[in-house]
């Protein structure tokens, strides 16, 4: 038996990186796992290397209805939702000069507004599970980096989202938990060399 037999999850950006590695672990530990991500192929493909406890179901994040519709699709195909790890993130390479308002918009959908209107959307069924949000962080919430401006603004937002739904939620039955994590290695990295 695994320590999340019987628990469902939904891993937003668990495609690749992070969150493939926390799909990968969930679903070792029992769990079943709604797996979020832009590209179709990708996910289908992932779905049949992970087998019977996985499903992925496509969202861009930048569209404000698209937060309603991933909880709908995992409670449509699991029946329940148990955890909600908000890890998809947009990482662009921006600094002052470089950073226009629709790049700026684009990064705290993604990173911030997102995450947020997920746990609104879970929220009834995190709560009626005694549940728990696991936010995703950088440590650039707290030092910045010269050539990622908007991205650390939206973690420094993110951990700001974290405190504060973590004094409330509780109260509710849910646990909130946020990790700011260091430089990691991911496929997506790659791109940026």
């Amino acid at each position: 038996m695994g320590k999340l037999d019987g628990k469902v999850a939904l891993i937003t950006g668990g495609n690749s990186g992070i969150g493939l590695a926390t799909a990968n672990l969930f679903i070792q530990e029992g769990a079943k796992v709604m797996i979020h991500g832009l590209h179709v192929d990708e996910g289908e493909a992932l779905v049949k290397e992970l087998g019977p406890n996985s499903a992925f179901h496509q969202e861009d994040l930048q569209e404000p209805t698209s937060t309603e519709r991933l909880v709908k699709a995992t409670i449509a195909q699991f029946g329940a939702l148990h955890g909600l790890v908000n890890n998809a993130a947009l990482l662009v390479r921006s600094n002052l000069d470089s950073t226009d308002i629709d790049l700026f918009e684009k990064v705290m959908a993604v990173n911030i507004r997102a995450p947020l209107f997920l746990i609104k959307a879970a929220r009834p069924y995190l709560r009626q599970n005694q549940g728990s949000v696991v936010n995703i962080g950088s440590i650039n919430a707290y030092t910045g980096e010269p050539r990622l401006l908007p991205y650390a603004i939206s973690k420094g937002a993110l951990m700001t989202l974290s405190r504060n739904l973590g004094n409330v939620l509780p109260a509710e039955g849910i646990r909130v938990n946020h990790f700011n994590l260091g430089w990691v290695l991911t496929p997506n990295e790659y791109k940026y060399k």
